[in-house]
């Protein structure tokens, strides 16, 4: 099922090409995963949280499994 990242969407549409750059990624995969046409890989969602200063998390960027990749985040 696809689902849509409302938070990156809202991001995508201000970001600087600097800020996209960040993520390691283009503006165009980006857009795959905020429409939920892609996963973000866990290097990908990581550099999304810190370009977007936390407001795209890795949770949100990867609901399914992020609490077996980052498992330091379940006590937070």
């Amino acid at each position: 099922m696809r689902t849509k990242n409302p938070y990156l969407l809202s991001w995508l549409k201000t970001a600087t090409d600097i800020e996209v750059a960040a993520t390691g990624t283009s503006r165009a995969y980006l857009r795959l995963i905020a429409y939920g046409h892609k996963t973000a890989s866990a290097e990908i969602a990581a550099r999304t949280e810190l370009a977007t200063r936390g407001a795209v998390t890795r949770k949100a960027l990867r609901p399914e499994d992020w609490s077996r990749i980052w498992p330091e985040l379940s006590a937070a």
